[in-house]
């Protein structure tokens, strides 16, 4: 039995309803698949904030660094500046850890209608670089409350933080159709940008069988609505990938879909694995948030784990359950979290009965034992 410690982290609004159902699935296919998964609770968010000045303890990173996994609901709350629930909480994960990649997948899935007319299905892998970029630290602000007050951010891109975010997204692109396309300004920013292009090109070169277009950004978001179906692989910057696959997930048919992965690809250290969704306070403890978001990254969790069979049975329940016309109610469907929950379990041990018919058949009928004469 594979043993596995997941630190969790429902943290504040719907996270605290989507990760306790994404969790029950997980512990279902746990057992299915021989898998021993010990989730470790931590409350640490908004409310945490609220009686400690703080997200999380000073020593959280330590905390979480004794675990094979993060996953995370959704940090933010009308109460407290944004600055402080980012910066105190999942950006200091992603960059003491060296999560630098962001893995979203955007995809069109049975049963949920996409805005757009056309129904060509979009299936893209969205690489955002996650240590650097436009969310540096760099920077300040001066003669503050005076006419001349200033802010100043710098946006920081190194070779290497460039280049291995291309070399994870050619990669990537070489399993699939080939096809790779990167996110830039370079028309209008002129150190950073043209520099990304160079590093993602040189880069590219190394993967033959990778084809690579690099599109403005501007141009890349109307490509992403008019005809997503045609984009692959796309790599992009933090700010810029960020962006991107909001969008995406939106055309694809709501944001509650979309799961995404803070990956130390090298296994180092733990990596993150959370919905792009917020954390919703208009709709939280409603019974509205829809778990897809969630439960697909527990997925994405399983698969980075080393369980690619287990995360396939999860992956075909929610879709299954999706294709039944039983999802919430932002992608037109009746259910509510714990009925959509519900539609997912039960259709877990629906696969799981299937496969165990398909094994007794591979097997075929019982040899009788030769009689002694």
């Amino acid at each position: 039995m594979s043993t596995h410690r997941i630190a969790v982290i429902a943290g504040d609004g719907i996270g605290k309803e989507v990760v306790p159902a994404a969790i029950e699935c997980l512990e279902q296919i746990a057992q299915i698949h021989a898998l021993d998964l010990k989730f470790t609770y931590f409350d640490w968010g908004s409310d945490y904030y609220a009686e400690h000045g703080r997200m999380m303890p000073a020593d959280g990173v330590e905390q979480l660094a004794q675990h094979d996994a993060i996953f995370l609901g959704a940090v933010g709350s009308p109460e407290v500046p944004d600055t402080e629930s980012l910066w105190g909480l999942l950006i200091p994960i992603r960059r003491e850890f060296q999560q630098y990649i962001n893995l979203r997948p955007v995809r069109t899935l049975d049963g949920v209608r996409s805005p757009l007319a056309s129904r060509e299905p979009i299936d893209i892998l969205i690489v955002r670089e996650n240590n650097e970029g436009e969310y540096s630290e760099v920077g300040g602000r001066a003669y503050r409350g005076l006419p001349q007050e200033t802010a100043v951010q710098e946006t920081i891109f190194t070779r290497q933080g460039v280049s291995r975010a291309a070399h994870y997204a050619a990669s990537l692109a070489s399993s699939r159709k080939g096809n790779l396309t990167s996110a830039t300004k370079s028309n209008g920013i002129i150190h950073t940008m043209p520099f990304w292009d160079e590093v993602v090109e040189e880069t590219a070169r190394l993967y033959p069988d990778v084809t690579l277009t690099s599109e403005l950004v501007d141009a890349l978001a109307a490509h992403l609505v008019l005809k997503p179906w045609t984009l692959d692989v796309i790599v992009a910057s933090n700010l810029l990938g960020d962006i991107l696959s909001d969008l995406g997930s939106s055309v694809s048919g709501s944001i509650g879909l979309a799961p995404s992965a803070n990956l130390n690809p090298e296994g180092d250290f733990p990596s993150l694995f959370e919905p792009v969704h917020g954390s919703a306070p208009d709709i939280a403890g409603k019974g509205l948030a829809n778990p897809v978001g969630q439960i697909w990254s527990g997925a994405m969790m399983l698969q980075h784990l080393g369980h690619p069979e287990a995360a396939e049975h999860l992956q075909l329940a929610f879709e299954s359950a999706l294709r039944e016309g039983l999802g919430t109610r932002d992608v037109g469907g009746p259910s509510s979290t714990s009925e959509f929950t519900a539609a997912v379990l039960a259709a877990i041990d629906v696969y799981h009965a299937l496969d165990a018919i398909d094994a007794d058949m591979s097997r075929g009928p019982a040899v009788a034992p030769a009689s002694s004469s």
